[in-house]
């Protein structure tokens, strides 16, 4: 008979009846074991710097625990075990937790009001490859960065050429800078110049810097 391991799931959780109640929820999961259970962050990387310890497939990580935070345990964790999957469970919602999370490493991030149903499709997700995220997160998520991407008004009429022009205006070159920067004539980058100003709709290149660090052309 052929065994196949089970995924190894370490859970981060202050919360002595929720820890035990998560636990149970993993152990219920076909394919899933809950390997160990830590209430802070730093036993958990305790544990890591073990030489012999195996290290787990999954960390479900709480963000609010005594000493260390979730969010500044993450990188930590991920330092590691590089190959551990971190993924946040939470009560915590904000713009702020959300987008450190992940900018940290975090691979998902789950609110701790979902069903523990939603648990299971989350850790195989995550051992899939996936990224998964109560669905309020998910939404916020979009939200967050479809308010820094870059908006197109202006970067949508510059050519590629005129772009590595404001850049070098934005980095403080002079004209003549930029064409050597470039390679181009003094002539063909004041020609370019004027194209810019036309495009962005202003006249100097201060207005040009500034419009370009407004709209977020890099």
């Amino acid at each position: 008979m052929t065994i196949i391991a089970k995924q190894s799931v370490w859970l981060i959780e202050d919360n002595a009846t929720l820890r035990h109640t998560v636990a149970r929820a993993i152990a219920a999961i076909p394919g899933f074991a809950c390997a160990a259970q830590f209430q802070r962050c730093e036993d958990a990387l305790g544990r890591l710097g073990e030489p012999d310890e195996a290290r787990p497939d999954v960390i479900l990580l709480d963000v609010g625990l005594p000493g260390m935070s979730g969010i500044d345990g993450i990188a930590l964790l991920k330092q590691a075990s590089p190959r551990t999957q971190v993924v946040i469970l939470t009560v915590f919602d904000d713009d702020d937790k959300i987008y450190r999370a992940i900018c940290a490493g975090a691979s998902g991030y789950l609110l701790k009001g979902a069903p523990l149903d939603d648990l299971a499709a989350a850790l195989d997700e995550v051992s899939r490859g996936g990224s998964p995220m109560t669905p309020r997160v998910a939404r916020r998520v979009l939200e967050m960065f479809s308010r820094l991407a870059p908006r197109e008004t202006a970067l949508a009429g510059l050519s590629p050429r005129e772009r590595q022009i404001i850049e070098g205006m934005v980095d403080g070159l002079t004209n003549k800078e930029i064409a050597e920067r470039l390679g181009l004539s003094a002539h063909t980058t004041d020609g370019y110049t004027r194209a810019i100003y036309e495009k962005l709709h202003v006249n100097t290149r201060s207005g040009a810097v500034a419009k370009a660090m407004r709209d977020r052309l890099f």
